[in-house]
């Protein structure tokens, strides 16, 4: 009897503790067949992905290799750097014995590609022919000051300012002139995960936080908005107007997916939607590019794959 009512208390308090079930949001469909990964090609965990003026779509991945911590200390041997034209035909392929644990990558206004490196603690600056240009932090070695980082996650542009989201062990924006000069520092997140910029706002994914920090271009704090129900924002794109893209790669049980949430300026979500593979932990949405024709590019680490969609019109979102 006693043994029981033990058990009963015991699955009582399972009952109240579980996780809360799984948000129940639309799909949204993404373009099939979209990209063309050639035959024999190493395309495991895809990383990063951003979009340059002439719609082409470059994708940072890992080529077979993990997240696995301690990091590796050998180089991924295989092209990490893949250049899709618009269609999804691959144009060009680079990174071959450059990145250890290659994270972000950004294209800024002249078409220079920007990859961090989370294991070499390192920003590094190549043409669109992959030739490095510059290096910003110093190899193997993590701090937070002038000429280190700790784990750096992603890269935007301000003018002539380089955002540093840094990172995973650091807890800052570090701000960079473009010839790898340090200008400052600012912030104070628990994982600095993405950083972008639009006319007049700074937007950062605080992601262990559970929220987004909006600031002005000065980097003065203008509002913190919360993630509903603790969801954690992996990256953020604007949408012009205030509005904002945003995936989110867990949520606030710590499950893995890939959800997508259009946010109107005023920080009110106008749309969330469900693009994950099905399955426990198939899907972690890390990164997203919006083109000029509309079409945006969500990388998915855990399902090995960058997927093409079309968001739905202003004003007829759900």
């Amino acid at each position: 009897m006693h043994r029981a009512l033990a058990a009963l208390v015991v699955l009582a308090l399972a009952a109240c503790t579980a996780a809360p079930p799984r948000e129940e949001l639309p799909q949204l469909p993404v373009d099939a067949g979209w990209p063309t990964i050639p035959a024999g090609a190493k395309f495991g965990e895809v990383s990063a992905v951003d979009v340059d003026a002439e719609g082409n779509v470059w994708v940072l991945h890992r080529a077979g290799r993990v997240w696995e911590e301690p990091f590796p200390t050998t180089p991924i041997t295989e092209p990490t750097v893949f250049k899709f034209a618009p269609d999804g035909t691959l144009l060009a392929k680079w990174g071959a014995g450059l990145f250890i644990m290659p994270h972000g990558l950004s294209i800024d206004a002249e078409g220079k590609v920007w990859i961090t490196d989370v294991a070499h603690e390192q920003v590094f600056r190549f043409s669109p022919d992959g030739v490095q240009e510059l290096v910003i932090g110093t190899r193997g070695e993590t701090a937070q000051d002038a000429t280190h980082f700790g784990r750096p996650a992603d890269v935007a542009f301000l003018g002539a300012r380089i955002l540093v989201a840094d990172g995973y062990v650091n807890t800052r924006v570090a701000e960079f002139a473009p010839d790898g000069k340090f200008i400052r520092d600012w912030g104070a997140f628990d994982v600095a995960h993405a950083v972008a910029v639009d006319e007049t706002r700074i937007y950062v994914a605080d992601r262990e936080n559970a929220r987004i920090q909006v600031f002005d271009h000065s980097g003065k704090l203008a509002e913190s908005r919360v993630s509903p129900a603790g969801h954690h924002t992996y990256s953020l794109k604007p949408l012009g107007d205030g509005r904002l893209l945003a995936v989110e790669g867990r949520d606030g049980a710590d499950r893995k997916g890939a959800v997508i949430r259009i946010y109107a300026a005023d920080g009110a979500i106008e749309a969330s939607y469900d693009i994950g593979l099905p399955g426990k932990d198939a899907s972690l949405g890390h990164d997203l590019a919006i083109g000029a024709d509309g079409h945006a590019y969500v990388t998915d680490v855990a399902g090995g794959r960058v997927v093409r969609l079309r968001l739905p019109p202003a004003g007829q979102s759900r």
